[in-house]
C-alpha cells in the first residue's frame, strides 16, 4: 500500500493505516496502490453512501469515535478523515 502523505494523513500514519484497514473491509478488493488522501473518497473509492455509513460504524467500532451524521458532508477526503478522528482522540485508540 502507497499513501501520498500530505496532511493529517502524513501526521497520523497509524490511524491512517487503521482508517485504510477499515474501507478494505467496507469495500473488498479496493486497489489500496497510490491512494491519493486528498482526493474525494466517493470517488477515489468508488464509494456509495451505504458504504461511507458502513465506513463510519467500522470507525466507531474499532476506533471508538462516533461520527454524527452531521458531520458527514465535512469529511470528503481520507485525509480529511483522519483529522476529524484525530481531533477527536482516535490516535490513542489505534
Amino acid at each position: 500500500m502507497t499513501i501520498k502523505t500530505t496532511g493529517a494523513a502524513d501526521r497520523y500514519p497509524e490511524l491512517t493505516r487503521a482508517v485504510v484497514q477499515i474501507l478494505d473491509e467496507v469495500v473488498p478488493g479496493l486497489d489500496l496502490d497510490d491512494i491519493d488522501p486528498t482526493a474525494d473518497m466517493r470517488y477515489e473509492f468508488d464509494i456509495d453512501s451505504i458504504d461511507f455509513l458502513n465506513l463510519m460504524i467500522g470507525i466507531d467500532e474499532r476506533l471508538g469515535v462516533d461520527v454524527p451524521e452531521t458531520d458527514y458532508g465535512d469529511i470528503t477526503t481520507l485525509d480529511g478523515l483522519v483529522a476529524y478522528l484525530a481531533n477527536r482522540g482516535a490516535v490513542g485508540n489505534v
